[in-house]
């Protein structure tokens, strides 16, 4: 598919537990030519392993995100799981002005909040096929403490319960991640077809 036909692409705000896989679908679907531009957003947790500065996050000390927030820099902003994460406008506006959909990766807080404040974006809920797909994912990431790891499991199903009151539902299809990415795709051409369908301005 294409670049967004009209004047301005879509915006997708993406959500999901952690740990449910919304980078590795952001990713494949950008190999397979889906024309997906993904801003960095701002966040006070160290950086995970092969994590790039300014590419998957904008990594700041507490003071430099508070002086953000003070500033009215960030479009969206929550503590999650004791660290601090933000959407900057700006980040947003350079990845509109590629001409490319822009794809906002956030919690089901900051994307609740966001629906609010852009409720003519696309909002989808990236949820995995059972939550023991869930669990495995995380302790393949092996970024979390057993118990940290069981802490996010508990409330994964919340999590996807309070994301499904507003958002489209995407099953992330365990073993078959471009089947998850067609899915994706045929939401967008969906979302692009509607002759409602109304600019998101930033």
């Amino acid at each position: 598919m294409g670049k967004a036909s009209g004047a301005e692409p879509l915006i997708i705000v993406l959500t999901g537990p952690s740990g449910v896989g919304k980078d590795a679908v952001v990713n494949r679907a950008r190999e397979l030519g889906v024309p997906l531009e993904r801003p960095a957003t701002m966040t006070t947790r160290a950086p995970r392993p092969g994590e790039v500065e300014g590419v998957h996050h904008l990594f700041v000390t507490p003071e430099q995100f508070t002086a953000h927030v003070a500033a009215g820099e960030l479009l969206e902003h929550a503590e999650v799981y004791g660290k601090d994460y933000g959407v900057p406008r700006s980040s947003v506006r350079q990845a509109q002005a590629t001409g490319n959909h822009v794809v906002i990766r956030v919690d089901v807080q900051g994307a609740e909040t966001l629906h609010g404040i852009l409720p003519d974006a696309l909002f989808i809920s990236l949820e995995p096929s059972e939550l023991d797909a869930l669990r495995r994912h995380l302790e393949e990431r092996a970024t979390e403490s057993n118990g940290e790891a069981e802490r996010r499991l508990a409330i994964a199903r919340d999590e996807i319960d309070r994301a499904g009151a507003f958002c489209r539902r995407l099953v992330n299809v365990e073993g078959d991640l471009d089947a998850t990415v067609r899915a994706l795709v045929a939401m967008i051409e969906a979302e692009q077809s509607r002759t409602d369908r109304a600019p998101v301005v930033v």
